[in-house]
């Protein structure tokens, strides 16, 4: 059986999104970002839309801020979140319609 270059791409992509999702650290963080309000305290910028500071992150999962830094570009390489730069922070959201594309991914390729 030949694998196409479609299959190969979706093959890839999920063993990104495994790699991310292995980590249960980073489990966690996707799962906090869900229900933003609800995990974190309130910040200057508006969850909702901007997301929640990596410093945040950081200290609620109780790691560096440079393993929070590796842990978030991991999740955003799988496309699990998106970020924002606004001054010297960055916010993170979860990507809601790439969470909804997981279904079909696994689908297709498991």
């Amino acid at each position: 059986m030949t694998t196409t270059h479609d299959d190969a791409a979706r093959q890839a992509e999920a063993i990104e999104l495994f790699k991310a999702l292995s980590n249960p650290t980073r489990l966690r963080i996707l799962g906090w970002l869900r229900e933003p309000e609800r995990h974190f305290p309130p910040q200057d910028e508006p969850m909702a839309e901007v997301g929640v500071c990596v410093r945040q992150i950081q200290e609620k999962a109780g790691i560096s801020q440079s393993t929070a830094s590796q842990f978030m570009a991991t999740l955003q390489r799988a496309g699990l979140v998106t970020s924002r730069r606004i001054g010297q922070w960055t916010y993170y959201r979860r990507d809601p319609e790439r969470a909804a594309q997981l279904s079909e991914l696994l689908q297709t390729t498991v």
